[in-house]
């Protein structure tokens, strides 16, 4: 079964009601990691997941913001699968599939260890966003470059954003 993506993030947008920069981020991440995915050649099955993730990934802001105070990413993936969860089965999703999103939510700050490229390609796509949205300095482009990035089309956005950048 596919998901379909459009009342995921629907739903979403629902969940982050009155937090518009929020909607924009998940929003942006949910576009890199479909280009990359398609780029990449992924699956059909695993592109869906892939893409449910990637809207879903920051799910659990708003009960780690609730119950902590804070949204560290490691407070996130703690508080992320259970919305998810809870989303994806009134959406009627299947087990295995909300298994993985949860998955990749529950890992989508975890750099080490990562399991397949559905995983790989969240990890790029999101870091694309927080590069542009955090004005990370080079020192931490060069870093992220060289510990998460491997696909070449995420690479070929890495570079293209942020290393040919003309003179503003």
């Amino acid at each position: 079964m596919t998901a379909n993506v459009s009342q995921v993030f629907q739903k979403m947008v629902e969940h982050e009601s009155g937090i518009p920069h929020r909607v924009a981020h998940f929003a942006k991440v949910y576009a890199y990691a479909k280009a990359i995915g398609e780029l990449e050649g992924l699956p059909e099955r695993m592109q869906n997941i892939l893409e449910v993730a990637a809207v879903m990934h920051d799910v659990g802001i708003r009960p780690s913001e609730e119950k902590r105070g804070c949204c560290y990413g490691y407070y996130q993936q703690i508080d992320g699968p259970a919305p998810a969860r809870a989303i994806l089965e009134a959406l009627g999703q299947d087990e295995a599939l909300i298994e993985r999103v949860c998955w990749l939510i529950a890992h989508h700050h975890t750099f080490t260890n990562v399991d397949g490229p559905d995983h790989r390609i969240l990890l790029e796509a999101d870091f694309l966003v927080n590069i542009f949205e955090g004005g990370f300095s080079r020192k931490q482009v060069d870093n992220i470059r060289r510990n998460v990035f491997r696909t070449q089309s995420g690479l070929m956005f890495l570079q293209h954003m942020f290393y040919n950048r003309q003179a503003e």
